[in-house]
């Protein structure tokens, strides 16, 4: 039901009225209403009478890209762990996805693989569809749904739109709102606060926590950054009447000897996406022409030839903020009482291994799960639903850094003995899982973020990693689909 709309100057709100309440009751605000954002209103329904979000941007009215997230216009895939994550919190989601065009892809078959070694085989495993779609279509479902979930008997969501948060109020041991300021071209605009039980920065790469953890008199917590220097473009494509579209998407990462890579997937309404990337010395370049030039440089020649088949049908988009970034707040200490931190505001990964949603939904359904184990947020139970979203997002971290690290420059190239041996075996191990049906269903259980990484450890998987010959791939991109 939709209830009554309090008028804001100069910002808007859009209020999902859920319940009349006597008294304060308990309250939040997420700073951020993006996916993570709504997935955090998912996570906290039922457990706060009213939760207030605090976006920047406006909402288009219509599925498009918008100003505040600035990889919309490039790949985004979640992976089946993410999947299942989303359907915990809202269950149905994944199927008004693929009702709205997204292309379901089941890892290997429905995606070719370029390793450096050769070309992985089409298991037909049928155990982790990745779905691929734009960022506009996923946003807008998710929005709709959450927000729509929010029409219960339990909390009242609100969501002002055109509105940032300028700063978190309380004192280093407690967090107790958060100022914000209406979004209308007016820099001498007053600033209000919004009072909260809990604040949660959902707000993603850009968050300024730790600025305002200074602002606080507290110290930010730890930080740690491994950047490979990597950037990359996109531009969207549509088969040509002369071409067919191509039976399974196409996955030619760079490496070490070739630093070089793209990937090339179906999304919504026949549409391609085609991203290219290189790390330092080898960006993909954003002219028209020379964007289609640096496809035929990469480690294989298929995706250019796939090219010839296709016309484009988008300019090319560049991106660069690829940086890793993990801010320690699930450590003892790292958050004040009355405050969390959720998605890419605490764990940032290199965008081209299409992570970063999927980590967003782990965390929120640790949230969730903290919560409803507790009663509530009680003593105590926002520093462990803290650690919990850490421990969500350690197996992405831990394989976003082990393969970005050997590009590294500077200070953060220098790897420990423990982080060198893992890349070590991570290496002989991905070149065993592209011929392999055993270790390449557990190196797959570990990369969809269904099983944790120690899956990489089972006896069968470290005998026939480690003691087994190293095999090459496929000379070419396989059309056999292989039995699992």
């Amino acid at each position: 039901m939709i209830g009554p709309r309090e008028r804001v100057p100069q910002a808007g709100r859009r209020g999902t009225r859920m319940a009349e309440h006597t008294g304060p009751g308990r309250s939040a605000v997420v700073i951020g209403g993006g996916l993570a954002g709504m997935l955090a209103v998912t996570a906290l329904r039922g457990h706060f009478d009213v939760v207030t979000v605090v976006e920047r941007d406006r909402y288009p009215a219509d599925r498009t890209f918008r100003k505040g997230v600035p990889q919309a216009r490039h790949l985004h895939i979640l992976l089946s762990g993410g999947q299942r994550a989303l359907e915990r919190l809202l269950p149905g989601t994944v199927a008004a996805l693929t009702e709205a065009g997204a292309r379901r892809l089941y890892l290997p078959r429905d995606l070719l693989t370029r390793t450096p070694t050769g070309w992985q085989r089409r298991f037909d495993e049928r155990r982790h569809p990745t779905l691929s779609v734009t960022r506009p279509v996923l946003d807008a479902v998710v929005r709709e749904r959450a927000l729509g979930a929010a029409a219960g008997p339990a909390t009242r969501v609100e969501v002002l739109e055109a509105t940032e948060a300028v700063g978190l109020t309380g004192d280093a041991r407690r967090v107790t709102g958060v100022t914000v300021r209406a979004r209308n071209g007016d820099r001498g605009a007053a600033s209000r606060v919004l009072p909260a039980d809990l604040v949660v920065d959902a707000s993603g790469r850009g968050s300024r926590t730790p600025q305002w953890y200074a602002e606080l008199g507290r110290e930010a917590p730890q930080e740690v950054t491994v950047d490979s220097g990597l950037a990359y473009a996109t531009r969207m494509y549509r088969p040509t009447a002369r071409g067919e579209a191509p039976d399974a998407g196409v996955n030619v990462p760079g490496w070490p000897e070739c630093p070089r890579g793209a990937a090339y997937v179906p999304v919504e309404d026949g549409n391609w996406l085609l991203t290219l990337s290189g790390v330092r010395g080898h960006h993909p370049p954003t002219d028209e022409a020379e964007f289609t030039a640096f496809s035929a440089t990469i480690g294989d020649p298929y995706v250019h030839e796939l090219l010839a088949r296709a016309e484009p049908v988008s300019p090319v988009h560049g991106f660069r903020d690829t940086c890793n970034r993990r801010r320690h707040y699930e450590r003892p200490g790292g958050v004040p009482d009355g405050f969390l931190v959720l998605g890419d505001a605490n764990c940032t990964f290199n965008p081209v291994y299409g992570q970063g949603m999927s980590v967003a939904a782990l965390g929120a359904v640790a949230l969730r799960d903290t919560l409803d184990a507790a009663g509530g947020p009680g003593p105590g139970v926002l520093a462990r639903a803290q650690r919990a979203v850490g421990r969500a997002a350690e197996p992405a971290w831990i394989a976003a850094v082990g393969a970005d690290r050997p590009y590294v420059r500077g200070g953060g190239a220098k790897a420990g003995l423990g982080e060198r041996l893992t890349t070590w075996y991570l290496d002989r191990l991905t070149a065993r899982a592209a011929v392999d049906r055993v270790v390449g269903a557990a190196f797959r259980d570990v990369f969809c973020l269904t099983a944790p990484p120690s899956r990489l450890m089972a006896p069968r998987v470290v005998l026939r990693t480690v003691l087994l010959p190293r095999r090459p791939g496929l000379p070419r991109p396989p059309t056999a689909v292989e039995p699992a």
